[in-house]
């Protein structure tokens, strides 16, 4: 019941899955797993159902707007299609990180870690506690289907750490799927003669109206502690920041190097469009501190109009000004994100969240069966669908023309307002943990036909090149890891001082040049010669 499998040797068409920083094609390490419980044959368009039942150790990220429930029809289903359970160990959202850091490091992680974004798996590359999982994708056939069809190779090569290797399985999106913007109050800014803002300049303008017909009130209280807006706003602004500060490093293509880029003068631009709007009253102080709820009282009960949202946030806003001002008695909208002095861009890229594995699971008796199991239920085309829709005849039906219909009484994020049950609530479908990536035709199944349109106009702004991989070496890992975590904590302090008023932008230069004393130039060499050597070794 053991079987060897030659690492990478049965990837066939996918120039980059074979390619290392070594340059090499193909490795002739063999790796000894073990194959109970798993299918003989599968391949891409197989069911997966192992041959005996199986329980896997899963780390659970548990959402508040949908609390976990052990008796979800998602959970009795996939027992009943794949014979595997979980044995979850339940995080709050809110702890998930740290938590999983935790457990990582002790040693004590269960094997399925979801809820991983493209770079923190880095932090535990050295400690050999994750599977580099691109020695295994060949137990992975939808996998590596969807890389393929979908011209993906470059973009996971991103992901390839100094060894040449991967260690995450990114969500996969066949295209560009944007969520965060602005929210705004679309009866307010009709009564006073305005349009959809266009341009980050059109917004601060149309505030400014707003201001003098509403005096007693701060037209634009955020969320999510800023972090959002800043993220969205950066791109057109040529910068990164909020959520997207990440290292701070951005790619300059002209000069084919690597910039810090908070020392920018494009961040500089970010920084005092904010502060002016502090400054004038248009933006609430408070947006870098309350807590969402706060935020969103002030939304949906007139104290201001406008606020950061996603798709399912819209539908929250919507469903609370309902029962503030009665349905038809105000109008919201999500705008596309406004142009601003690099453009009409978009960033991001087409990975969403993955999941890391133990590396304890290549010890497991059952590893190549997780390993088709991970790959069913988040690659194939019948898992995607069961894990964002659920069960046909039960909580939607399919049209001959593919068309999915949630069934009555059944509602998602507005698709069935008249619904009682929730599909994420009470049945397990549509959860974060296990419903990510997908075909764009799937992905916008589950959209309204507002949303669509929002995806359509965002899809026609130009994309802002992602940045190339920076594999580190284990030892200047670690030295660039002790440089960038402190920056990135004097940026973003620094970021709300400039912003707020507490510091002046004239003292900008200064900031840079403490920057510089806190290791940027050094941070900056180390990420460049460790790109350089990743180009070299790939050419």
């Amino acid at each position: 019941m053991k079987r060897k499998t030659s690492v990478f040797g049965a990837i066939v068409g996918s120039a980059v899955l074979m390619a290392a920083c070594t340059g090499e094609t193909s490795t002739d390490s063999e790796v000894e797993v073990s194959s109970i419980g798993a299918m003989d044959e599968f391949k891409v368009g197989d069911s997966f159902k192992a041959t005996e039942p199986i329980t896997f150790p899963i780390l659970y990220s548990e959402h508040p707007n949908y609390p976990f429930k052990r008796d979800w029809l998602f959970f009795e289903e996939l027992e009943k299609r794949t014979n595997i359970t979980f044995d979850e160990t339940l995080v709050p959202m809110s702890d998930y990180e740290q938590k999983r850091s935790l457990l990582v490091s002790s040693g004590d992680a269960p094997l399925i870690l979801p809820k991983t974004y493209p770079g923190q798996e880095s932090a535990f590359v050295s400690s050999g506690a994750i599977l580099p999982v691109s020695e295994y994708v060949d137990m992975m056939p939808h996998f590596l289907d969807k890389v393929e069809k979908w011209d993906m190779e470059e973009e996971l090569d991103g992901l390839r750490q100094e060894d040449g290797k991967f260690y995450l399985l990114p969500g996969l999106h066949e295209e560009v799927r944007p969520d965060y913007t602005l929210a705004i109050r679309t009866d307010i800014f009709e009564e006073q003669n305005l349009e959809i803002p266009e341009t980050w300049d059109d917004l601060l303008e149309s505030l400014r109206v707003l201001k003098e017909a509403y005096p007693d009130i701060t037209p634009f209280s955020d969320r999510y502690n800023f972090n959002s807006t800043l993220n969205v706003a950066a791109t057109p602004f040529g910068t990164i920041g909020g959520w997207g500060l990440s290292s701070g490093l951005s790619f300059n293509h002209e000069v084919d190097a690597f910039e810090y880029s908070p020392a920018s003068n494009e961040y500089k631009e970010l920084l005092t469009y904010f502060h002016t709007m502090v400054d004038e009253g248009l933006l609430d102080r408070e947006s870098f501190t309350q807590d969402d709820e706060q935020a969103i009282q002030k939304f949906v009960t007139g104290n201001s109009f406008v606020i950061n949202a996603n798709s399912q946030d819209i539908v929250t806003y919507r469903n609370s000004l309902d029962d503030r001002l009665g349905e038809g008695e105000y109008s919201i909208s999500k705008i596309p994100v406004p142009a601003g002095p690099a453009g009409n861009v978009q960033g991001g890229g087409r990975f969403e969240n993955g999941i890391m594995i133990s590396s304890k699971a290549v010890e497991n008796e059952n590893f190549e069966a997780m390993m088709q199991f991970i790959d069913w239920l988040w690659y194939s085309d019948e898992g995607l669908e069961f894990a964002k829709w659920g069960v046909e005849g039960e909580t939607f039906t399919k049209s001959e023309d593919g068309t999915r219909t949630l069934t009555e009484d059944i509602d998602y994020i507005g698709m069935n307002p008249e619904g009682s049950k929730a599909l994420n609530v009470d049945f397990g479908f549509a959860n974060g943990v296990f419903a990510y990536g997908g075909a764009t035709e799937l992905t916008r199944s589950i959209m309204s036909d507002e949303e669509i349109e929002f995806q359509e106009v965002m899809s026609e702004k130009d994309r802002v090149d992602p940045n190339p991989p920076v594999p580190y070496s284990d030892e200047v890992r670690e030295r660039a890891t002790l440089l960038s975590t402190p920056l990135k904590d004097f940026v973003e302090q620094s970021t709300l001082q400039f912003i707020l008023g507490s510091r002046d932008l004239s003292e900008f230069d200064q900031y840079v040049e403490e920057l510089r004393g806190r290791g940027m130039d050094e941070f900056v060499d180390l990420s460049n010669e460790a790109y350089q050597n990743y180009k070299e070794n790939v050419e």
